[in-house]
């Protein structure tokens, strides 16, 4: 794929990633990494007692999983020497994600932007979905550079 063909490719929506388990493994690691221990997300028994019903993920456990989502069902182009977060213009966590549950991405290329020779920012919409739940969990127009 060159620069032109992603300018070409706005509003390609690309086929559903495959789907990612969430477990409290996971929730516990990355509580340790960021230090938000919340007892939401750690501790199971207390958890139980909320309206969430048990442990749920941080929500930025999930956004940290849009790269793995979006790299198993995108292509990158063998001359792309580098891609890169750039930000996102829109975030909202929608619905909680209970330890154990399972969720993918669903990736819509909005738009793409030849931002310098070489240099093209693409806008993906994203929405995580949690398996059998009609509400997702997340929703992000995420921002990524890829350098040629």
């Amino acid at each position: 794929m060159s620069v032109k063909d992603y300018l070409d490719q706005t509003g390609t929506t690309y086929p559903p990633s495959p789907w990612i388990t969430i477990t409290q493994e996971m929730i516990d690691t990355f509580a340790e990494v960021t230090g938000d221990h919340q007892f939401i997300h750690t501790d199971p028994e207390r958890a139980a007692k909320t309206p969430f019903g048990g442990t749920i993920a941080h929500g930025f456990l999930t956004v940290s999983l849009l790269s793995n989502i979006s790299s198993q069902v995108v292509p990158i182009p063998d001359d792309c020497k580098m891609s890169v977060n750039y930000g996102a213009n829109r975030l909202r966590f929608l619905s909680p994600v209970p330890s154990g549950a399972r969720i993918r991405g669903h990736v819509t290329q909005a738009n793409a932007e030849e931002t310098a020779p070489g240099e093209v920012t693409l806008t993906w919409e994203v929405r995580i979905e949690i398996e059998g739940q009609e509400k997702p969990a997340l929703y992000a127009e995420w921002l990524v550079r890829r350098y040629f």
